[in-house]
């Protein structure tokens, strides 16, 4: 099976950071910063390490408080570093993620290859606040840096035949241990429609709470689409690609019981495995009734009119 049972998966892959290791991080920060007020140092250089300057809030944030750096850093879904939520962390970092370049093709009118540091340049980056919600039925928020997707998009002005957006993750053979086994068809391919991929609330990611993005959570840059399952934004991005037929999707080809190309989320439609009418916020220890679009619905059910989401999933 590609995708655990639940007898299966230990208590140690559910069970969220404990109040004693939250606690420890919180006293560790705190001595931190008390040390540097003393020394004269800011909060940034306190944190050391690559920080952006400038991120201004943005008006799409939810008003929940963000899950813990610790937590967002080490419980991760990266299939291929591997499977267990703390793989990533661990095999990651040794991806290098510079020189790094994205190509935009396909139906458009100036296909472009731009590098990261091109990327970085498409300013004012913002921090958004997004629930993430992964099919598991765990969920964290994460205080996300990025831009509009579509900001992006239009500077390769997209043909009136495009119709969706293919996105591809990097193929590393020497960093990603995963790719030498056929689990799935490499490489990571997810897609989106046209007008999904446009909506103001798909983001491109390249960073999280004011800092560049870990390795494990799809450095350099990568796709957030906050209403869906998290298996629809695809890490460590390296090409994208307009096309006029739907894309055939990395999960959706392996297993299309289980993975639709919509993956939005619906507390009305199960799992083949188990519901999705609740989930478990990281860090919590009660579950929480599941929010249909991810409780982003006022801002996207209107690209679903009519469409019947018991058989579109």
């Amino acid at each position: 099976m590609l995708i655990k049972r639940p007898q299966d998966i230990a208590p140690s892959e559910i069970t969220p950071p404990t109040v004693y290791a939250r606690r420890r991080e919180f006293l560790k920060t705190s001595a931190l910063l008390a040390a540097s007020a003393v020394l004269g140092v800011s909060r940034d250089q306190a944190h050391a390490g690559s920080r952006f300057a400038d991120v201004r809030p943005s008006p799409y944030s939810v008003l929940e408080k963000p899950n813990s750096y610790k937590d967002i850093t080490s419980y991760n879904n990266f299939s291929e570093f591997g499977f267990d939520k703390s793989d990533p962390a661990e095999r990651a970092p040794r991806m290098k993620t510079r020189p790094w370049s994205v190509s935009i093709e396909g139906l458009v009118k100036k296909p472009r290859t731009l590098a990261i540091e091109d990327i970085l340049k498409l300013a004012p980056l913002e921090e958004r606040i997004y629930r993430l919600r992964c099919v598991e039925t765990w969920s964290m928020v994460v205080p996300w840096v990025g831009f509009p997707l579509a900001r992006l998009l239009k500077q390769v002005e997209p043909l009136g035949s495009a119709k969706f957006v293919a996105f591809q993750t990097v193929l590393d053979r020497e960093s990603m241990p995963m790719l030498r086994f056929p689990l799935l068809d490499w490489p990571y391919v997810e897609g989106l429609r046209l007008d999904e991929a446009m909506h103001p609330l798909t983001l491109l990611a390249v960073g999280l709470y004011g800092e560049e993005l870990p390795n494990q959570n799809g450095a350099p840059v990568r796709l957030v689409v906050p209403w869906k399952y998290g298996f629809k934004s695809a890490k460590s991005l390296v090409r994208i690609r307009f096309t006029e037929t739907q894309p055939e999707t990395v999960w959706h080809r392996a297993q299309p019981e289980e993975y639709g190309f919509y993956a939005n989320v619906n507390p009305d439609v199960s799992h083949p495995r188990w519901s999705q009418s609740s989930e478990r916020r990281i860090g919590d220890f009660f579950k929480r009734k599941t929010l249909p679009f991810n409780g982003y619905a006022e801002q996207v059910a209107q690209l679903y009119a009519g469409m019947d989401l018991g058989q579109y999933y």
